[in-house]
């Protein structure tokens, strides 16, 4: 069988993910938060879900660039492998001191530090916007003269590393301090307090950061998230609002000067007026904490359907064509923003719902075209149409308990 065995690295982190949450409680500590972390996951579920469909792109553009626009062939010596290591990592920091410091790539790379608890949960929140961008920096590998098979292989080891050092129940490790990236150094990063905001950029080497005078060490405990918490669960808006936020400050800026300023100057020029004006516009409002055990409950199920159902995707990913790629898609795509619309208390939950339903039945005419499917589907989208407004206060009065 021809395997994608990358798909193991879903249970990898989840299981890691279930033993910090148990030491954590074994400390007494409470480090996660239900809503928190389902929103942390939605994000880290979608990031995995794009990787199906971009990571050979990737590849294809190292293998391109190698291929005509290399200035050497670089052998797959030992010494090479360790110097396209020390290469990434350098390369790494840089494209994340940039997406701290430009608008245009901060806000791709704000959803990894919106959530206000740092756990292993937040080290998922990874777009595959933000993947897109660092492949325009490492993309001065191939030209060099590193293959495409060592550049992905390299990239691998590379991310699985930040995973770990996203936790609080580590403390400070001796003297891996002064080389590598630790958690205590990693804290420090995700941190809103002034003293520790735009430091500790390095992702496995911290050598970096203290030659380039962005280190700082963690003294006391951080307040994790952004400066100005997002205070949504909304898996769309917290992939989109800083984005929307530069939108509308181009829009105000009165010349081509100051639009250009906007797009590449540094986060702290956007007004902060402008967050609360589009979350009115978009009737953001996060009322994750009256949601009673039962709607925990649901939400959780979706969550582990969902990553059942991933598992299986990329893993079998090799067996499915085009359609059931995209059926498939539709479908884990929906759910998370469906149960960031419930934890929010949304009411357009009914119709991603039934927009769910929609992809659950086309999947079922294509690959199971049985006459009774047929009918039952049939009488389901009819029973839909006519009776809408009565399936709506149904279903939210069965979901949220009020009509």
């Amino acid at each position: 069988m021809h395997l994608n065995f990358l798909a193991w690295v879903v249970p990898l982190i989840l299981g890691f993910i279930a033993i910090e949450y148990y030491v954590a409680r074994r400390q007494g500590k409470a480090y996660f938060k239900f809503a928190n972390s389902i929103s942390n996951l939605n994000v880290g579920i979608a990031e995995r879900l794009s990787d199906v469909f971009v990571t050979s792109a990737f590849y294809f553009v190292y293998d391109y660039l190698y291929q005509h626009y290399a200035y050497f062939k670089i052998p797959e010596t030992w010494y090479n492998w360790v110097i396209l290591l020390l290469l990434t990592d350098f390369i790494w920091y840089w494209y994340h001191r940039f997406g701290h410091e430009i608008n245009l790539l901060w806000g791709l790379h704000i959803v990894h530090h919106q959530s206000p608890e740092f756990n292993y949960t937040a080290s998922v929140r990874i777009t595959v916007f933000q993947a897109a961008a660092r492949t325009c920096f490492w993309a001065i590998l191939p030209i060099i003269g590193f293959s495409a098979p060592m550049i992905t292989s390299i990239l691998i080891v590379h991310g699985l590393y930040p995973f770990f050092v996203h936790t609080r129940v580590i403390g400070k490790l001796g003297w891996l301090e002064y080389v590598f990236v630790t958690p205590s150094h990693h804290r420090v990063h995700h941190a809103s307090n002034e003293q520790y905001l735009d430091k500790n950029y390095g992702d496995v080497l911290i050598i970096w950061d203290k030659l380039f005078g962005t280190f700082t060490e963690e003294k006391e405990e951080p307040v994790y998230g952004l400066t100005k918490p997002l205070d949504s669960y909304s898996f769309l808006w917290q992939h989109f609002h800083f984005l929307l936020e530069i939108g509308y400050s181009m829009y105000r800026a009165k010349s081509i000067r100051e639009k250009f300023r906007i797009l590449f100057g540094k986060p702290d020029i956007i007004d902060p007026k402008i967050r609360p004006l589009l979350e009115r516009k978009f009737r953001i409002q996060n009322r994750a904490n009256d949601l009673p055990n039962r709607l925990n409950r649901y939400v959780l199920f979706q969550i582990i359907c969902t990553i059942c159902i991933l598992f299986v995707f990329i893993l079998l990913e090799h067996y499915f064509d085009w359609i059931a790629k995209t059926l498939v898609s539709g479908l884990i795509l929906t759910t998370v923003i469906n149960c960031g619309a419930i934890l929010e208390q949304r009411r357009w939950i009914f119709q991603v719902e039934l927009l769910r339903s929609v992809v659950l039945g086309i999947a079922v005419l294509v690959y199971f075209p049985l006459p009774l499917a047929v009918g039952i589907i049939s009488l389901g989208a009819g029973t839909a149409i006519l009776y809408y407004e009565e399936l709506q206060q149904h279903y939210l009065a069965l979901v949220y308990r009020r009509a």
